[in-house]
């Protein structure tokens, strides 16, 4: 039986604000370099008013909204579960999301008061991209947000790495996997980020169980949870808690374990120019891919092209016209 959607996302809801900097800018403003830290209010302000915001790109994002919206974009059907608040941001939110063809629980009518999160997404000329994130209202993501019916009619529940910080959000996480496991949805969770592993070992533990079905890394995350000194000892040790994988290896290419053979996927010439969403992309084309009649191989092509084209321009999704066009290289 076909189910209504390809992919149920749950995870942070935040209006990204891209803008471009020098290395002089963190040394100012004491930042570090290439990660994803979590600030204050205050601290956000701060940074607010020191930044060129006339010239930043805004839209809707964080790391699962960025998935749900590849899969839309490609021709799949998918839903995401978030929290925003009753302000600008979060109507614009609202928008953005519909407007991207991903159904979602959001409500004009029906939002809580409060502050909508925001990441600002700082670019340096080497394409590394820096975050610094307020969460705002998404901090109190809950069970609340999950909508079950929504899960049991899709094919796969993909869960954001990123919710691991709050304690209520975890709850969520155990619960929509446990909503999922319950009606033979598949599972599929990120890692989203080299320090949230580092920092939240167990939570991941805790929320993995007994396993899931399909788990999303890149090199560092996949050697910091195994606690391997290599790849190939990491990848080995990953088949115990998924029953597939994929690692994302940067301009390495990928690789996938189909859950019998591992599948080497070549990388596709790029000039890189914004790292920001390269794996967000990846597992939304390789999710479309899956549930859309193509093998791991293909799937994994398509992924690579996809995340090969979103870092070669700013920000994390690519235009619909752009979507079309991969579609069609990997269909000629």
């Amino acid at each position: 039986m076909n189910k209504k959607y390809d992919v149920v996302g749950i995870g942070n809801a935040l209006v990204d604000i891209e803008f471009q900097v020098k290395d002089e800018f963190f040394e100012l403003n004491k930042i570090e370099k290439g990660v994803m830290t979590l600030v204050d209010e205050d601290r956000q302000n701060h940074l607010m008013k020191v930044i060129d915001t006339e010239h930043a790109k805004k839209q809707c994002g964080g790391s699962a909204a960025n998935t749900v919206i590849a899969v839309s974009q490609f021709g799949g059907r998918s839903y995401y579960s978030c929290k925003v608040a009753d302000d600008e941001l979060g109507h614009f939110f609202t928008n953005d999301m519909k407007e991207a063809g991903v159904d979602n629980n959001l409500d004009h009518n029906n939002l809580e008061q409060g502050i909508t999160g925001k990441c600002l997404v700082m670019v340096t000329e080497d394409a590394e991209r820096t975050m610094n994130t307020f969460l705002g209202i998404t901090q109190d993501f809950s069970v609340n947000e999950v909508n079950e019916s929504a899960i049991k009619e899709s094919e796969y529940l993909y869960i954001e790495g990123y919710l691991i910080t709050s304690p209520n959000a975890r709850e969520a996480m155990k619960h929509a996997k446990k909503v999922a496991e319950e009606v033979g949805t598949k599972t599929a969770l990120t890692f989203s980020d080299p320090a949230m592993v580092k920092y939240f070992k167990e939570g991941f533990d805790e929320v993995i169980g007994e396993g899931v079905d399909l788990l999303f890394a890149n090199e560092e995350e996949a050697i910091l949870f195994t606690g391997r000194e290599d790849l190939l000892e990491a990848r080995e040790e990953l088949k115990k808690v998924a029953k597939r994988f994929v690692i994302t290896m940067g301009k390495n290419g990928a690789m996938i374990f189909d859950g019998d053979t591992f599948i080497d996927i070549e990388p596709y010439p790029t000039v890189s120019i914004d790292s920001n969403g390269a794996g967000d992309m990846f597992a939304g084309a390789f999710i479309y891919g899956i549930t859309n009649g193509h093998s791991y191989a293909s799937s994994g092509k398509l992924a690579s092209m996809a995340s090969s084209k979103v870092v070669s321009q700013f920000g994390p999704r690519l235009k619909w016209h752009e979507a079309k066009e991969i579609l069609g290289r990997l269909n000629p």
